[in-house]
């Protein structure tokens, strides 16, 4: 595959006690899961991804085949958005003032600030301050700041471990939105019956990349045993879809 038209691409990361010697490349366009027991790697992947840790000392990460050590800091807001596991504010500011961080890098144009907010269902909420509000719906301001950076590479860590069945199943589409945009989308979860359905899943254990591909090709019942202890078989089961 060309590196240049690779979304992202990590070469020898290495964490110490996080992760170790992990290369991956992700093409444009993907909806990607990664998915691992606790304590695996993800969330470290995701910050090395994003440049909030350094990927060691032969480390490499490259955005769209550029060397992430060359983007300048600013650029970086505009071509990547990162979205923390937990959602922590210690200030009471509004919902939309929190959004209009994600734009930032564009001169705090405000621009999609208002689409996002009514995209993620907080535009009735955008006056209210962040500290007020539940788990899931702090949950979706963050990912209403990923999204009005309008940037092309989307890292969400468990986007929705805190939702609801209605609002997870509409990040999901948001997500796939994205792809079909152009952009990528790779973030971490659990749910592996939600992997089935990505373009792409990378299974990671003990801070190692363990496989990656589509997850009917990775998601076998022999890797399901090793890696996560369970043992899979398909049966009929509840469904749900938005309506």
């Amino acid at each position: 595959m060309d590196a240049a038209q690779d979304a992202l691409t990590l070469h020898a990361i290495d964490v110490p006690g996080r992760l170790s010697l992990a290369s991956l490349a992700l093409p444009r366009g993907a909806l990607v899961g990664l998915v691992g027991p606790n304590g695996a790697g993800k969330s470290t992947l995701l910050q090395v991804a994003a440049g909030l840790l350094p990927p060691g000392p032969a480390g490499k990460v490259r955005w769209e085949g550029e060397d992430l050590a060359r983007v300048p800091m600013l650029d970086r807001g505009r071509r990547a958005a990162w979205v923390p596991q937990e959602a922590h504010f210690e200030f009471g500011f509004s919902v939309r003032s929190v959004v209009a961080q994600g734009r930032f890098a564009h001169g705090d144009d405000e621009a999609g600030v208002d689409a996002a907010l009514a995209r993620l269902e907080l535009a009735a909420l955008a006056e209210r301050p962040v500290n007020e509000l539940s788990g899931g719906e702090k949950h979706r301001v963050l990912l209403a700041r990923a999204l009005a950076t309008e940037a092309p590479l989307q890292l969400w860590d468990e986007p929705l471990a805190a939702l609801d069945p209605r609002h997870g199943l509409d990040v999901l589409m948001l997500a796939r939105e994205r792809t079909r945009a152009g952009g990528t989308v790779v973030f971490s979860l659990h749910d592996l019956r939600v992997a089935h359905c990505l373009d792409y899943v990378v299974v990671l254990q003990g801070g190692r990349l363990h496989a990656a591909g589509a997850p009917d090709a990775v998601l076998t019942p022999a890797l399901l045993l090793e890696v996560f202890r369970v043992r899979a078989e398909t049966a009929p089961g509840l469904t749900l879809f938005l309506p």
